[in-house]
């Protein structure tokens, strides 16, 4: 089923106001060729470190989106192309980063979505250090593992439970 987060928004304004819905913050770019993607959180937090990011994403996504906390830095990638067709072959429906990617032309081969800071061409660290399935604070609003990810070329939406798509 297809969707837009502007739509969900007018929608849901209830949920807005309530703040079971939230809207991060506009700094989030889409790198893959799904124009759309949604489903529950897996949340993890690293920095500067993948191999936390890699070894969730070989497990099966079961259409869920992982979410990862890089802490916003710009200096490495967190998830490239060889991690993309890894959740692609899982079963993910995304990945949000908040943080960087890089090898954007595998990423643009990529059935599922990916939202992501900004790219970088360095890899990041691979020392396993980081935590999952902890409440990760993105810009705009903290994200709770099993919360549902909504996520466009407009933006990224979090909600505390599945939306009503159609509504």
């Amino acid at each position: 089923m297809s969707f837009a987060t502007a739509d969900l928004c007018d929608a849901h304004e209830d949920q807005l106001t309530l703040g079971t819905l939230r809207v991060l913050e506009p700094v989030f770019r889409l790198f893959s060729r799904a124009a759309y993607f949604s489903g529950p959180a897996v949340t993890l937090s690293v920095f500067e470190d993948n191999a936390l990011v890699r070894a969730t994403l070989e497990e099966p996504g079961v259409n869920r989106v992982l979410v990862v906390d890089g802490g916003g830095s710009l200096r490495c990638a967190i998830v490239g192309g060889n991690l993309a067709q890894i959740a692609q072959q899982n079963g993910w429906a995304g990945i949000v980063v908040y943080g960087c990617v890089r090898d954007t032309l595998e990423l643009d081969e990529i059935d599922i979505g990916i939202a992501a800071l900004n790219t970088c061409p360095r890899r990041c660290q691979r020392r396993g250090a980081g935590e999952r399935d902890v409440p990760v604070r993105l810009p705009g609003a903290l994200v709770r593992p099993g919360e549902w990810i909504y996520a466009d070329v407009d933006g990224v939406l979090v909600a505390n439970e599945a939306l009503d798509e159609t509504a």
